[in-house]
């Protein structure tokens, strides 16, 4: 047998061997509005800026059947100008306006969400992080850091083996300070971290070892309250713009969303998953 010509082929199966094409890159699918396409082939962007083009698009198209942008005959979706622009922020805004929160619903609001309006509130903590990098196995790196935090709720801990472990294990520049962070508020630590800490209406933190991980964008930590500020809430009075700033933006946010999803529904959308409304009557 001649070796040579049956390894030129691959796996030898000859030049109608299928896995020729199978090996072949498979392209990855155009996406559109209404036939008109939102990018090159082969150059299709990353999942959030090909849903900002589709809703770009679908604003375009329904500008230019109220009249509001000359009608083109594309293939492709353009290139906004800041004229356009501006015409579609103008549709939208028009599209869904909102009223204005009464003092009633402000008032409702705030009673619900006291521990939002405090200031002077803040804890004195110390913490050590097992940061969540690229490539990182996410559960094995969990389970890690559980170890590291049963060690330390267990009796009898010893008094310095949080700052030891902190030396050893934490991703935080402050593992050279036993973890400690100081004292930090709201606005000082990440969102989820700020909810744990400050925001919790039914079973507030406590002082000491957290009993459990506390995850956030950031990865796993494990958390010690050393000392608390209360603060002070304020009164309604004080925040009562701030409340209803807070419903309008809420209330538009949802209006938004409502408007969206139904020109998704009325639109022929292919090769991008956008949310659609069912019926043109969105509750």
């Amino acid at each position: 047998m001649n070796t040579s010509q049956t390894s030129s082929h691959g796996c030898g199966g000859g030049g109608g061997c299928a896995c020729a094409s199978k090996a072949a890159a498979t392209p990855e699918p155009v996406a559109s509005i209404n036939g008109i396409t939102l990018h090159a082939a082969n150059a299709r962007p990353d999942e959030e800026t090909l849903r900002e083009l589709a809703y770009t698009e679908l604003l375009r198209q329904q500008a230019m059947l109220t009249g509001l942008l000359p009608r083109k005959a594309l293939l492709e979706a353009p290139e906004l100008n800041e004229e356009e622009r501006t015409v579609l922020e103008t549709m939208v805004d028009a599209a869904v306006q909102v009223p204005a929160p009464t003092d009633d619903e402000c008032q409702r609001y705030f009673d619900a969400r006291k521990n939002q309006y405090v200031v002077g509130q803040a804890v004195h903590l110390r913490h050590i992080l097992f940061a969540v990098t690229p490539g990182v196995n996410v559960q094995a790196l969990s389970v890690h850091a559980d170890k590291a935090l049963i060690s330390l709720l267990g009796k009898d801990v010893p008094v310095d083996l949080f700052g030891k472990l902190a030396a050893e294990l934490s991703n935080c520049p402050t593992s050279t300070q036993g973890g400690d962070l100081g004292w930090v508020g709201p606005q000082d630590c990440a969102p989820e971290l700020a909810t744990t800490l400050f925001f919790q209406t039914e079973t507030p933190v406590g002082l000491g070892v957290q009993p459990r991980l506390i995850h956030t964008r950031f990865g796993f930590h494990i958390i010690d309250v050393l000392e608390r500020r209360d603060g002070k809430v304020l009164a309604f009075d004080e925040v009562r713009e701030r409340v209803a700033a807070q419903l309008a933006m809420q209330s538009r946010a949802k209006a938004l969303h409502q408007y969206m999803t139904l020109l998704v529904g009325q639109a022929l959308v292919e090769g991008v998953e956008l949310e659609a409304a069912d019926s043109p009557l969105v509750q």
